[in-house]
């Protein structure tokens, strides 16, 4: 438990000292925020407070993005540096290592939804969650699937230099087409498909049910399957697939 503590804080202070994974995963959802609420119309969309609507979108977007995109990028160019490969002959165990990071990325989803939350309702005038303990559980919830279906996309990605295209050639067309910043009942019927059977679409919906319907976790039963099976399909690639070595051989001793 103490070595894990050492290197959660370890992961931590990688995290916030490297400018570019600080912005991209915890300001860059916080400005998409300010930015689209402030030319959002009062119009309400599906029945809710438009600034509301948005806000529960780029929660998640942000919880997405910081444990599949950030995570996926921050392993493979460790991987392919070597650093992955020099943690198992340490006397930190690879489990301990790799459970910091995860937790690392858990905490700065939960600074990043902290303060949505505040700006979305003293900035944006949205509404706060209707049912606080719920929300948070399924943030939690999401954030573990993620950080599973992040751990397993590396398992894809050959090299340092392709994994931001590959990762965010993935993770962008999801959201948008998940929802995350609009309804997507005006998309084409075939984009509507697809989006039933992506992820992030039901994560928003479980975020939607606790936030703004203020209900529980079993009044959206069908979307928590939906998301513990792409989290357990991403882990169950993880433990097969996930490598400590470098790729291409890229990597220093």
């Amino acid at each position: 438990m103490r070595l894990f503590a050492h290197e959660l804080r370890a992961q931590q202070l990688l995290f916030w000292r490297n400018r570019e994974s600080a912005f991209f995963s915890f300001l860059f959802p916080i400005i998409l925020l300010v930015l689209l609420g402030s030319v959002y119309g009062d119009e309400p969309i599906e029945g809710v407070k438009a600034s509301t609507y948005l806000l529960v979108g780029l929660l998640g977007y942000g919880v997405a993005g910081t444990a599949f995109a950030s995570l996926a990028i921050t392993l493979v160019v460790r991987r392919e540096q070597g650093l992955l490969k020099r943690v198992r002959g340490t006397p930190l165990s690879p489990a301990t290592y790799l459970s910091a990071v995860i937790a690392s990325t858990v905490v700065v989803i939960a600074l990043q939804v902290v303060a949505q939350l505040l700006i979305g309702r003293y900035l944006l005038d949205a509404d706060l969650p209707s049912a606080p303990g719920a929300f948070a559980v399924v943030v939690l919830f999401g954030a573990a699937a993620f950080a599973a279906l992040g751990v397993a996309i590396t398992a894809f990605v050959r090299t340092s230099d392709g994994s931001s295209a590959i990762v965010n050639a993935i993770y962008l067309p999801m959201a948008f087409i998940s929802g995350a910043f609009f309804s997507t009942q005006d998309m084409p019927a075939f984009l509507e498909a697809i989006s039933k059977v992506l992820p992030l679409t039901h994560l928003l919906e479980l975020i939607r049910t606790t936030f703004i319907e203020g209900e529980g976790l079993s009044s959206a039963a069908r979307a928590l399957l939906a998301v513990a099976l792409w989290g357990l399909g991403g882990l169950a690639i993880a433990i097969r697939r996930f490598r400590w070595e470098p790729r291409e051989g890229m990597g220093t001793a």
